[in-house]
């Protein structure tokens, strides 16, 4: 019995030692517009989180100008297989062009599902829609991103841009993308919700192998 056991534990421990793959599915938001690869919110995620003591590898799968359609189209090849969890940060550039709330809902949840589907640990990164669109559809927009995340059991963080919207000092020249100490706010904010994330892997990591 006790040598299954001890069997058992050396099988499991090369994938145990293996880094958490993450992937930073997004827009310009994530991809680090007019910032250096370095300064972007997926590099400064991961040396944040190895700070912490987490083996983990980020893959910048942002891509500027991105809607949550176009994020939907490149999901396979953005996402590859041994992926163990997705950082879903889309929707912001679907609000500036005041594209159908309920589009943006279901390519959305697509994106989700099959993640889902597919065995991958979701943190849906939320987003607020500018207020100047009205009433209507602010609040279809902004409930969204709970809605999907409830549905699917996924991790949400309501508001990516919390504590960085709207500050001068945090943000470049256009007032809307991060500068480089504006990520690191969104990094510092979002920090425990992906930690969760990794919780939620390291015990799925736990029921593949047995443990």
């Amino acid at each position: 019995m006790l040598g299954g056991l001890v069997a058992a534990a050396f099988l499991a421990a090369p994938a145990a030692s293996e880094p958490i793959r993450l992937v930073a599915l997004g827009d310009s938001l994530t991809a680090g517009y007019d910032l250096p690869p370095s300064a972007a919110f997926p590099a400064r995620l991961e040396a944040a989180l190895r700070a912490r003591g987490h083996d983990v590898v980020i893959a910048n799968a942002g891509v500027s100008g991105d809607t949550a359609r176009a994020g939907l189209e490149r999901l396979d090849w953005s996402v590859p297989d041994g992926t163990e969890g997705v950082i879903v940060e889309l929707g912001a550039n679907d609000a500036l062009r005041g594209i159908d709330p309920a589009r943006t809902h279901a390519d959305l949840d697509a994106i989700v599902a099959r993640l889902t589907e597919r065995g991958i640990e979701v943190l849906i990164a939320g987003m607020l829609a500018p207020r100047n669109l009205g009433e209507a559809y602010r609040a279809a927009f902004d409930g969204m991103f709970a809605e999907i995340a409830g549905r699917h059991g996924a991790l949400l963080y309501p508001f990516f841009l919390e504590g960085v919207a709207t500050d001068p000092a945090l943000n470049l020249a256009d007032g809307i993308h991060p500068n480089a100490d504006g990520v690191e706010v969104i990094v510092s904010r979002i920090l425990p919700y992906v930690e969760d994330l990794i919780a939620r892997i390291a015990a799925r990591r736990a029921r593949d192998s047995g443990g």
